[in-house]
């Protein structure tokens, strides 16, 4: 397992966004140090609706484990590798009302940041903005303390909070070196809480899984690992002060005990491999070891903890030659976009059957004839978010964050006005209820439209694959891949 003394301590790439400071919107944040949530209440409910939206728009399949309960406030930390998507699915499976913390620009962007902050996001003034002379530390200092008290508070009341405590979105497939954020609001919020007489708020480690995080309509899975217990570590005098609404630096020891303890907690949830291909390679062996013992991995749980074996068992000894084997036909398969579930119960590539043939002929027939309204309703913001992805400065998550952003604000933005010309188009502008009944048929039209060509999009998707499993199946290449795949077959023997 990784260690925080070893972890990668990057400082994050500026994106061109991050550069642009808005002093006065970020000083005019909502804020609140005395329990009471920043946002509204209207917000929350109307974006956990978009959550919703914005999570079927992206995901073919999700899932999560049952949310632990807790009687004080949650802080909810895990790493961050996939932009908004992440906090996206932690807020959505949770029960309570959500104070976050994010990068400074998300409260000040057009539209998003009118949205954040109405959700009660409070900004952070990173270091790499400071070092980079984008703001001052003095003015860094002062936003972060404003926010990390907001939050300390709403968590001492009972809220529960988003938090990823490595301050920045990054592309590596283990954890990076905590920053000490989550841990000082996490402090300050026990010791409020401990001066109330409220229940102790509790951290609670996340881990985000996913088939291929920065594919569109990949698989996602939340699973919640143990709480961690914050001990109560201010002075009667300081919690006093805390509570009077004075931001307190707790104790520098507790709190780089707390950061440690958080790491090694939420490191063996993460891929914690050394590189991408060798965490493919992982799960390609679990899949062939679970196709071997007749057990294939149905679900992503089931892959995430037999990934996780195999990492505990071999993943480690780098002289092992099935591990070389393994990323070698791991890379094979994902240089075809094709996964390990392409393996049938016999560890070969799965042929492509008649009616796999049929369905992706279903599904494009499906995708066909919901044009007419998905074009017109869908086509600006969707191709708007292709733009925007691939033009991004932000990271390779960027892709799945402008989808999602544009499956959360479809019903919002774009649907009403084409709804607004199609009623007009049809009945014209008039009080009557016929107008009002032509305006909710056409939302209720442009939502099933979207799901059928999307439920389209899944069959032609799954016949596409299969296409690309025969053809790497007759390839020299695939020669080479089940060569390979029967060397592994033959010394399974040593995960057992």
């Amino acid at each position: 397992m990784s260690d925080s003394e070893s972890a990668p301590e990057i400082l994050p790439e500026l994106s061109e966004s991050a550069t642009r400071l808005k002093r006065d919107k970020l000083t005019r944040v909502p804020y609140n140090h005395e329990g009471k949530h920043p946002g509204k209440r209207w917000a929350q409910l109307a974006l956990d609706l978009m959550f919703e939206l914005g999570n079927k728009a992206i995901f073919r399949r999700y899932d999560a484990d049952p949310t632990p309960s807790a009687e004080g406030g949650v802080i909810y930390v895990a790493t961050h590798i996939n932009g908004l998507i992440d906090p996206m699915v932690i807020t959505r499976v949770q029960n309570k009302r959500v104070i976050s913390l994010g990068r400074h620009d998300l409260t000040t962007r057009p539209v998003i940041g009118w949205w954040a902050r109405r959700f009660g996001t409070q900004p952070v003034l990173r270091r790499a903005e400071v070092e980079a002379g984008v703001v001052d530390a003095d003015f860094a200092r002062h936003i972060n303390d404003r926010g990390m008290l907001t939050v300390a508070s709403c968590l001492a009341t009972g809220h529960s909070a988003v938090v990823m405590p490595e301050g920045k979105s990054h592309q590596d497939c283990k954890l990076h070196a905590l920053r000490t954020g989550s841990s000082r609001s996490a402090l300050a919020s026990a010791a409020i809480a401990d001066e109330r007489g409220l229940p102790a708020p509790v951290i609670q480690t996340v881990g985000l899984h996913w088939r291929t995080h920065h594919w569109l309509r990949t698989d996602n899975y939340v699973e919640f690992g143990e709480p961690i217990e914050i001990p109560s570590i201010y002075s009667a005098e300081d919690r006093a002060r805390l509570v009077s609404g004075e931001w307190v630096e707790p104790n520098h020891d507790a709190t780089r005990e707390l950061r440690d303890r958080i790491f090694d907690t939420l490191s063996p949830m993460t891929p914690d491999a050394p590189d991408w291909e060798t965490y493919r390679a992982w799960k390609l062996l679990a899949h062939i070891g679970a196709n071997k013992a007749g057990t294939p991995l149905k679900t992503l749980a089931e892959e995430v903890q037999a990934t996780r074996q195999v990492r505990e068992i071999i993943g480690r000894d780098e002289n092992n030659p099935m591990i070389e084997q393994a990323k070698e036909a791991a890379e094979i398969l994902h240089k075809n976009d094709l996964y390990a579930t392409a393996l049938d119960s016999s560890n070969r590539l799965q042929g492509k059957t008649v009616s796999e043939h049929l369905l992706g002929l279903l599904g494009l027939l499906l995708i066909l004839s919901t044009l007419p309204i998905t074009l017109p309703s869908s086509g600006i913001q969707w191709g708007l978010a292709k733009f925007m992805a691939e033009g991004s400065d932000e990271g390779l998550d960027s892709r799945t964050t402008y989808f999602m952003l544009a499956g959360m604000f479809s019903p919002i933005f774009f649907w009403p006005p084409a709804a607004l010309l199609g009623t007009y188009l049809y009945a014209g502008i008039s009080v009557q209820l016929v107008t009002l009944y032509t305006f909710i048929l056409l939302m209720l039209a442009f939502y099933l439209a979207a799901s059928i060509a999307l439920s389209g999009y899944y069959l032609w998707s799954d016949s596409a694959s299969a296409s690309r499993r025969v053809k790497l199946s007759k390839s020299i290449e695939g020669e080479r891949f089940h060569e390979l795949i029967e060397k592994i077959h033959s010394r399974l023997g040593a995960l057992k």
